[in-house]
């Protein structure tokens, strides 16, 4: 059987894999230190497009490895007709596992470990080069217990080709800045918004618009109120609020112009809070390396995940991609110096973890005038005659959100002609949007019993999508009762 690394990267251990490729544990043959290999995933290899992404991608996240806080790429190259990119190991874990094992943390201690995430972000940013997918589960945890931001692998660079994918939806629902839930391009603004979704998470221990589904987090971030930090953990005071809101603005320009912005002002409004007390400084840490060679709800609602194909989106979604950390003393031929003074903590000990909150309730939009009339309570047959033309893609795209929230209200009659003019103002877009319309149209037709087309509308969300099990559920469920007709 043909190896999946080269020789040189012997012992491989796959510890992640994702819907774009896979992560191994391997031991550099020729300098002895243990790292991280990420592999595309075979079934893209005649992909041109997403292979030449996949490098170029690379390249500019290895543009970083000098920067403070990220992580290093050691090496890109090709085995087997199949693009790796080769990193600095870390075993130390992810901010995510922190929440999952610990919940809120400490504000003395998210300080720190924001001040580093955002030395690593703004870093980026000077370089031309936007994350694209900053959420815990990219932050990783060194042996000095300093985060490293990972995955640069999805970002997008200045002076690199971009060569995403017509269709890709590169992001995590939860992390998604509302410009990217739109299908928009991302920017510095749209990390700064990802970098307050994390903050307000590892305070609160709940991120901000958690939802029941993908689709619906991803609307929330669009469209719902921004809830208060104070409220879902009392000890927290209520100047963190407007810090927090500020971040998580709607608008981009609206927000921190840097990411060490948000963190000094989190830090002001605990100082301020805390009186006399002072919430230690960050610090930041600066290595100095050797060259390298150079990413609904069936039960009750619709739900997609938002999947990236590059290979960072190999750690998005629902499989996690995070254990690439650290090689330590071993030799990776790496210094590490500690710059600034030691973050000192003076805030409460780890709470007891606050229960569940409700979901945020998503306000009902604005009936916009419809070329059909408005649903009666009885069902509404399928048009017979020929459709209107197709709307402009901004209203199509309000024409979904309000399909999806009739949708979500149990009213599919009111969804149904809504979401059919969506999909035909979206068709061929290869937007977010458009993912998210098929399904619900398709999810809207099948719980009136109508088979039209459901099948095709998967396959659509699916291909701009990428496979997820909600759309293979519901595919099931329509095979077993449309059988062919759908």
């Amino acid at each position: 059987m043909t190896e999946i690394l080269p020789p040189r990267y012997r012992q491989p251990e796959r510890v992640a894999r994702g819907g774009m490729g896979e992560i191994y544990r391997a031991e550099d043959g020729v300098l002895g230190r243990i790292v991280a290999v990420k592999v595309l995933a075979e079934r893209f290899a005649d992909d041109e497009t997403i292979r030449r992404r996949f490098t170029h991608e690379a390249l500019a996240a290895a543009r970083l490895s000098n920067a403070p806080n990220t992580v290093t790429i050691f090496d890109v190259g090709e085995h087997d007709d199949r693009p790796y990119i080769v990193m600095e190991y870390l075993p130390g874990g992810s901010l995510a596992d922190r929440l999952v094992a610990e919940s809120a943390q400490p504000p003395g201690r998210v300080l720190a470990w924001l001040g580093q995430t955002a030395a690593a972000l703004d870093a980026a940013h000077a370089a031309g080069i936007v994350h694209r997918d900053v959420k815990p589960a990219n932050l990783l945890l060194d042996d000095h217990g300093d985060v490293r931001v990972a995955d640069f692998g999805i970002a997008s660079a200045v002076g690199l080709d971009s060569f995403t994918a017509a269709g890709t939806v590169l992001g995590t629902a939860g992390y998604l800045a509302p410009e990217q839930a739109r299908g928009e391009q991302a920017t510095p603004a749209s990390d700064r918004y990802a970098l307050a979704v994390v903050a307000f998470e590892l305070l609160t221990g709940t991120r901000p618009f958690a939802m029941d589904s993908p689709t619906a987090e991803a609307a929330a971030h669009v469209h719902g109120p921004i809830p208060n930090a104070s409220e879902r953990r009392a000890e927290l005071p209520v100047e963190v609020d407007a810090v927090l809101a500020q971040g998580l603005a709607k608008e981009p320009r609206q927000r921190f112009a840097a990411s060490a912005d948000l963190v000094h002002a989190l830090r002001d409004a605990l100082d301020a809070a805390a009186g006399h007390t002072t919430v230690g400084a960050v610090r930041a840490v600066q290595r100095q390396r050797t060259r390298s060679r150079t990413p609904f709800l069936v039960a009750a609602v619709a739900a997609l995940a938002l999947g990236g194909v590059a290979l960072a989106s190999v750690l998005g979604g629902e499989d996690p991609v995070e254990n690439t950390v650290d090689s330590g003393s071993r030799t990776v031929q790496t210094t590490v110096t500690q710059a600034g003074t030691t973050v000192v903590e003076t805030v409460t000990t780890a709470p007891e973890p606050e229960p569940e909150p409700e979901p945020e309730p998503e306000p009902e939009p604005e009936p916009e005038p419809e070329p059909e009339p408005e649903p009666e309570p009885e069902p509404e047959p399928e048009p017979t005659t020929e459709p209107p033309p197709a709307p402009p893609v901004g209203d199509a795209s309000a024409l979904n959100d309000q399909g999806f929230t009739r949708m979500r209200a149990g009213d599919y009659d009111g969804a149904l002609p809504l979401l059919e003019q969506a999909v035909a103002g979206l068709s061929g877009s290869g937007s977010t949007t458009e993912a998210y319309a098929s399904y619900n149209l398709a999810f809207t037709r099948f719980a009136l019993g109508n088979c039209d087309g459901v099948l095709d509308l998967l396959d659509r969300s699916e291909a701009v999508q990428g496979e997820r099990k909600e759309i293979t559920r519901l595919r099931r469920e329509a095979e077993r009762s449309c059988g062919g007709d759908g």
